[in-house]
């Protein structure tokens, strides 16, 4: 049985999480549309602006090494999932779906998460845990009302809501 822990992440794991970010992020190259992928993935400019703007990020631990990181962003009436990625030579151990439940079992609000269109292992992911898939006018709506997105990243994502409490 796998031994690990899940923290919130202090500074000095700050790095390592942007290392997961963006070496996981690498499946999405040549999936989604060529204006919304840079290289890195994500900037440390880009991970502090999300820190500063309110997520918390926790992450699994194994024998003192991060790996998979998960953000959560209190926006109003709901509770945004951002930046949900395992290392890839950690995938298939459970360690998603193990941090997503941990973090669902904080919240009393309605959770929403939006991912790329072409990213169907995440929609496929989200569907197993209980999310269901919002439709494309609500999708629309929400990334509107709940995030700061590009219109070119708005049309090429979808948004899935878990409305399960207790």
């Amino acid at each position: 049985m796998l031994h690990y822990d899940v923290r919130l992440l202090t500074p000095s794991q700050h790095a390592a999480a942007l290392e997961i970010i963006n070496a996981a992020a690498q499946r999405y190259r040549g999936r989604i549309p060529d204006a919304n992928w840079h290289e890195p993935y994500m900037s440390a400019d880009e991970f502090y602006r999300e820190v500063n703007a309110g997520v918390m990020f926790q992450g699994i631990v194994i024998e003192e090494r991060l790996v998979a990181v998960m953000g959560i962003q209190n926006v109003r009436d709901v509770e945004l999932i951002r930046h949900a990625y395992v290392r890839p030579s950690s995938q298939g151990q459970g360690l998603g779906r193990a941090l997503l439940q941990h973090i669902l079992a904080q919240t009393n609000k309605p959770v929403l998460v939006g991912t790329w269109k072409a990213a169907i292992w995440a929609i496929g992911f989200y569907q197993t845990q209980g999310f269901e898939l919002c439709s494309e006018d609500d999708a629309r709506r929400l990334l509107g009302e709940y995030w700061t997105v590009s219109k070119s990243q708005a049309e090429a994502s979808v948004v899935l809501r878990w409305l399960q409490h207790g």
